[in-house]
Order: structure tokens, then C-alpha cells, then sequence
């Protein structure tokens, strides 16, 4: 098993998975659909060194970071909206 494979492969898919959560929820989709290609991407790249195995255990170990980030703290956190940011002026 490649070690330093597995490493790269689990922080690039947390990473991704981790935008996607963190996203805006109105601009959730057309982050997903960019992350799919990178996805893409990455698949490809493990099969064309065929890491095979190490993509596998990278996606469980990335989707139990996230769940873990999620439950820790994203729940309590929730994304902002871009309608929530107010604007400061000379006046207020």
C-alpha cells in the first residue's frame, strides 16, 4: 500500500467534500458540478497508478473527517448567506 498516495488522496477528497458543506446554499450545485470534474480528475489518476485500493480507503477515511467536522462543528455553525452581509457606510 502506498502510504503517501493514500495521504494525497484523503486531504484532496476532504478538501472537496469540505467546500461542498461549507458552501453557500444556493451555490451548492455549481460548486458540485466544478468538484465532480476534479473528482474526475482524481479518479483517473488512481486508476492510470492503480491505486485502486488506496482511493477506496481515501474516500472512507475523507467521508469520515467530514462527517466528524460536521458533527463537531458544522451543525452548530450553519453557512452563511450572502443576503446576510450588511454593508457599512459614513451614515450608520
Amino acid at each position: 500500500m502506498n502510504f503517501g498516495a493514500l495521504v494525497l488522496l484523503t486531504l484532496t477528497i476532504t478538501m472537496m467534500l469540505l467546500l461542498i458543506q461549507r458552501t453557500e446554499t444556493r451555490r451548492r450545485r455549481v460548486v458540485a458540478i466544478i468538484l465532480a470534474g476534479i473528482g474526475l480528475l482524481i479518479q483517473r489518476y488512481a486508476n492510470y497508478r492503480e491505486l485502486h485500493a488506496e482511493a477506496l480507503i481515501a474516500l472512507i477515511l475523507a467521508l469520515a473527517i467530514n462527517l466528524l467536522y460536521w458533527a463537531i462543528l458544522g451543525r452548530y455553525n450553519p453557512p452563511g448567506s450572502s443576503e446576510d452581509i450588511r454593508v457599512l457606510g459614513m451614515d450608520d
